[in-house]
C-alpha cells in the first residue's frame, strides 16, 4: 500500500516528506508487531532488548550507561527497565563492596531461558519481514538506511 493511501490524503507530497513517513510507519509496523508477538513472555520491546544486550556480555556484567548506550531505542528508562526485569528475576543487580554506589547488571538463568524461548519467534517475525524483498535488496537497504544516519 502506498504511503498517501495509508495516510488518506490526496495531497501531491514531496518525495523526501513520502521517504520519512514511510519510514516512521514502517517502523512502527514492525515495532507493533514484535511487541504482539513479545505480549506471550509479557515482556516488552525495550525490556527484550535490555536482556539482549546483557546476554551479548556473555557472563560478564554490565553497568546502566553501557545497556543505554547499547539500546535500541534511547528514550528508555533504563533503570525502570532494570527494576522490572530485576523483579521477574530475568536479570541482578551485583553492588560493588568496595564502591556501593558502583552497580552492575547480569543476566539470570531464567533471563537466558526466556531469551531461548523468543529466540525463534523473533527469528520468524524478522524472517516475516525479510522475505518479502530479495537478498540483494536488503542489502541495498540496509546500506541506505545506515546513510541516512551518517
Amino acid at each position: 500500500m502506498k504511503i498517501e493511501e495509508l495516510l488518506k490524503t490526496k495531497d501531491k507530497m514531496p518525495e523526501s516528506r513520502k521517504l520519512v513517513l514511510n519510514i516512521i510507519v514502517t517502523a512502527n509496523y514492525i515495532t507493533d508487531k514484535i511487541a504482539e508477538a513479545l505480549k506471550p513472555f509479557a515482556i516488552s520491546n525495550q525490556q527484550f532488548n535490555v536482556l539482549r544486550i546483557l546476554r551479548g556480555q556473555k557472563g560478564k556484567p554490565a553497568n546502566l550507561s553501557t545497556i543505554q548506550e547499547r539500546m535500541v531505542s534511547k528514550m528508555s528508562n533504563t533503570t525502570r527497565l532494570v527494576d522490572k526485569l530485576v523483579d521477574k528475576n530475568y536479570c541482578e543487580r551485583i553492588v560493588c563492596p568496595s564502591n556501593r554506589r558502583k552497580v552492575e547488571i547480569r543476566i539470570t538463568k531464567d533471563g537466558l531461558e526466556l531469551l531461548q524461548k523468543i529466540d525463534p519467534v523473533i527469528d520468524k517475525v524478522e524472517n516475516d519481514f525479510a522475505n518479502k524483498i530479495s537478498e540483494k535488496e536488503i542489502l541495498s537497504l540496509n546500506t541506505n538506511l545506515n546513510e541516512l544516519r551518517s
